[in-house]
């Protein structure tokens, strides 16, 4: 049955030209047919970049660079926004209890154990603070997985960098908890 004389506002309009990414394929779509001319496989290339919106057209090396340079950052700014949303997590616990039990000790002798328990407010600035700030961190997450959802390399490479060199610079603060009693490593 024929659709084509149906008109459907909703959809966009299929592109003739596809994304070429430098592959020689021309019009084709480089073999993405079946995709709606979206990239499946990663390539390295800078021409007719689609980055996040419309408009954002990358197609100069320029262009990638600082495209690189801008992504990388935003990976480094989630990773800290990671450990910032921690730290004040940390400084905003309230109603502090520390429950003590005893266990019975190899040799017959009593140990004590300690658990330390915390509690925070619903209704705190605090509170309010952690859940803008974890708006904002799942914003950048997708952004961040779109990015790479573009099948560049180079951005690709960017964000599993800017990713890293965040976890870098951020984590070391972060406070490991040992416990002594556990065995099983």
């Amino acid at each position: 049955m024929d659709h084509s004389h149906h008109h459907h506002p909703t959809m966009a309009p299929p592109t003739t030209s596809g994304h070429d990414h430098g592959g020689g394929h021309g019009g084709n779509q480089g073999g993405h047919e079946g995709h709606g001319g979206m990239v499946m496989t990663f390539y390295f290339g800078y021409n007719n970049v689609e980055l996040l919106f419309t408009g954002l057209l990358i197609n100069t090396p320029g262009e990638m660079v600082g495209a690189c340079i801008g992504v990388f950052l935003l990976a480094v700014l989630y990773e800290g926004l990671k450990m910032g949303r921690e730290t004040l997590l940390r400084r905003s616990q309230v109603n502090v209890r520390y429950n003590s039990m005893p266990l019975p000790g190899a040799d017959g002798t009593v140990l004590m154990e300690t658990h330390k328990t915390v509690g925070q407010r619903m209704l705190s600035p605090a509170h309010f603070l952690q859940t803008v700030l974890h708006i904002v961190q799942v914003v950048v997450s997708y952004f961040l997985m779109l990015v790479f959802m573009t099948y560049n390399a180079y951005l690709c490479i960017a964000v599993a960098a800017g990713a890293g060199m965040g976890y870098f610079l951020f984590s070391w603060r972060k406070a490991v908890v040992v416990d002594i009693t556990e065995h099983c490593h």
